[in-house]
């Protein structure tokens, strides 16, 4: 594979990426939403965002074989450890830093214009197969 490319796995699209995380347990237990930018390239992936938490960076690997992906969460003051597998429905696994853990979805940002287009076509390819 060129160097230069992104990943071609459909499981990991480069690009605008959303998701939640959770707390295990305790009043901080419901969903925290964050929005962020992936890179995956030969195993490795980088990218940075935004959440409730502040601005942080990612850094990490994934497998295209055993789905597994490992990824260190990097904010100024402290970094979190995310493991988990990806699926269709994105990446999705556990946290942990310290003393606190909890769980994670994440998954491609979906252009919502982009899809309209595509359901606008199809529409348009029905109509005037008719």
């Amino acid at each position: 594979m060129d160097s230069t490319t992104s990943e071609q796995h459909p499981y990991f699209p480069s690009g605008d990426w959303e998701g939640v995380y959770l707390y295990e347990n305790g009043p901080g237990a419901e969903r925290h939403p964050m929005s962020f930018e992936l890179n995956f390239r030969e195993g490795k992936i980088t990218g940075s965002g935004g959440d409730d938490v502040g601005p942080f960076s990612w850094e990490g690997s994934y497998d295209v074989l055993s789905m597994a992906v490992k990824m260190l969460k990097s904010y100024p003051a402290h970094q979190v450890l995310y493991t988990g597998m990806a699926d269709s429905s994105g990446i999705y696994g556990t946290w942990q830093l310290s003393l606190a853990r909890g769980g994670f979805h994440i998954w491609p940002k979906t252009n919502e214009r982009e899809e309209q287009a595509v359901a606008v076509g199809e529409k348009e390819k029905e109509v005037s197969v008719v």
